[in-house]
C-alpha cells in the first residue's frame, strides 16, 4: 500500500512487515511489527514527517511545515493501526497524520533498522591491476534504460568503465553524456579536445607523459565523472593508465596509518593558471565522508603549489606524499591499456586516477574529446531509473 496521503515521495515503499501494535509513551510512540521488530518514533519526529497535504505540497512533494510552528510538547490523543494498516495519529491540537507502513519501516531509526539500511547502501568495489574492465555497447546504452542503468551502477561502484561502438564524428560524445545529465562546463569548454598543440594551456595538450592525476583538483568541487572519447589514435604510444585511488588509500590506511592520516588532515594547494584564468584550491589529498570512509582523492602533481604546512608537519607531509605517489606506480594497482577509435572511457574523476604514456606526434594523428558531469547527476539518474 502506498496511498498518496501516507507517502509524500516519488518513490514506492514495499510492505516488508505489517504493523501489529502501537503503544503511546511519554515522548514517543512504540510500534511493533509482524516480524517482531520494535521501533520507537518520537512525537516530534512523527509530527515533523507528517505527509498530509497541509504539511507537504502535493505538487513538489516538498515539506511546508516547519517543526518550530508545532508545540514542542505535542502528544497524540490517539495512536493506532487503522483499517488500511497505516499508523494513524490524532494529535492533541486536532491535526491527523497517517503513515504508510512501508515508508515507516524504511525510515525507522531503531538500531536494527539503521544497521539494516547501512548494510544495504551501495559499497565501492575496490580493484587493482587484475580488474575485469566493465565494457558496454554504445547503442544499448543509448536505447535501453536497463543497459543504461547497468552502466551507471558500474560507474558508481567500480569507478571505471569503457563504452565501445561510439561514433567517431567530433561532438558525438555529447549524446551519450546527456543520457546521464547536463554537461559541466569548465574553462576548457563544454567539450575539450585532447590534442598536442604548441600553445598548450595544460600538460594534457602536449605529447609527453602525464602522471596519474585527477582532473581539476584546483576547483572546490572536482568534476565527478570524466569522459574521454577516442576519435583518432594512430600515434605510437599514449597508452592509458588507471589506478583505483580508493584502493590505494585503503592499502595506505592499513600499511602506513600515519601517512594516511597526514594526507587526510594536512591540506595541499592545487593551482591551475594560464594567461586568462587562475584557479586555486586548498584541500587534503584524501577526503573522508561523515562515516570516515574515503570519498575523494585530489591529486595532480603538475598542478600542485608549494607545500604550506607547519615546521612539525612538513616532514610528515612529504613522507606521506612520496609514499602515496610511489604506491600509484606499483604494478599491483595499475591497469594499462590503449583506447581505440570509437571507444570511450568514463570514470569517477574523484576516485580513479588516470595517466597517459608519452606518444610520438610525428607517427600519426591522435585526437580525443572529453567532458565532465558531476557525481550528483550520476547518483540522481540511478535513483530515477531504479524507481
Amino acid at each position: 500500500m502506498n496511498t498518496a496521503a501516507a507517502v509524500a515521495d516519488f518513490r514506492s515503499y514495499p510492505l516488508i512487515s505489517a504493523l501489529t501494535t502501537v503503544q503511546t509513551l511519554a515522548d514517543q510512540v512504540l510500534v511493533t511489527w509482524a516480524d517482531g521488530r520494535v521501533s520507537p518514533f518520537h512525537h516530534q519526529w512523527l509530527r515533523d514527517n507528517c505527509p498530509c497535504p497541509v504539511c507537504v505540497y502535493t505538487v513538489t512533494r516538498e515539506q511546508v511545515l516547519e517543526i518550530v510552528d508545532v508545540a514542542e510538547d505535542l502528544c497524540p490523543a490517539i495512536a493506532q493501526v487503522d483499517a488500511d494498516g497505516c499508523l494513524s495519529i490524532d494529535w492533541q491540537d486536532g491535526h491527523t497524520s497517517r503513515f504508510d507502513p512501508g515508508w515507516l519501516r524504511a525510515h525507522a531509526y531503531d538500531d536494527e533498522s539503521r544497521a539494516e539500511r547501512s548494510a544495504g547502501k551501495p559499497k565501492s568495489r575496490l580493484w587493482n591491476s587484475q580488474l575485469k574492465l566493465p565494457v558496454f555497447e554504445y547503442q544499448a546504452v543509448m536505447d535501453d534504460p536497463k543497459a543504461l542503468l547497468q552502466w551507471l551502477l558500474a560507474l558508481r561502484d567500480i569507478g571505471l568503465t569503457q563504452v565501445r561502438g561510439v561514433p567517431t564524428e567530433p561532438g558525438s560524445l555529447t549524446h551519450i553524456a546527456k543520457r546521464i545529465s547536463f554537461i559541466r562546463e569548465s574553462n576548457f569548454g563544454v567539450l575539450f579536445n585532447v590534442q598536442s598543440k604548441a600553445d598548450a594551456d595544460s600538460n594534457a595538450y602536449t605529447a609527453f607523459n602525464l602522471p596519474l592525476h585527477s582532473d581539476l583538483p584546483t576547483r572546490e568541487l572536482q568534476p565527478g565523472l570524466q569522459f574521454l572519447h577516442c576519435l583518432v589514435n594512430d600515434a605510437d604510444g599514449g597508452e592509458s593508465i588507471f589506478v583505483d585511488g580508493f584502493a590505494i588509500a585503503d592499502a595506505l590506511r592499513q600499511e602506513d596509518p600515519e601517512a594516511f592520516r597526514a594526507l587526510c588532515e594536512i591540506p595541499v594547494e592545487f593551482r591551475n593558471k594560464d594567461r586568462h584564468s587562475d584557479y586555486r584550491c586548498l584541500a587534503p589529498i584524501i577526503a573522508l565522508d561523515t562515516l570516515g570512509q574515503v570519498s575523494e582523492i585530489r591529486m595532480a602533481n603538475f598542478l600542485r603549489g608549494p607545500f604550506d604546512a607547519s615546521v612539525e608537519q612538513m616532514p610528515k607531509l612529504y613522507r606521506a606524499y612520496r609514499r602515496f605517489i610511489a604506491m600509484t606506480r606499483e604494478a599491483r594497482f595499475r591497469l594499462i591499456t590503449r583506447l581505440n577509435p570509437g571507444e570511450m572511457w568514463c570514470f569517477d574523476n574523484r576516485r580513479t586516477l588516470h595517466a597517459r604514456n608519452a606518444f610520438d606526434p610525428t607517427s600519426g594523428a591522435r585526437h580525443f574529446q572529453g567532458c565532465y558531469i558531476d557525481r550528483d547527476e550520476l547518483l540522481s539518474r540511478i535513483l530515477v531509473l531504479q524507481r
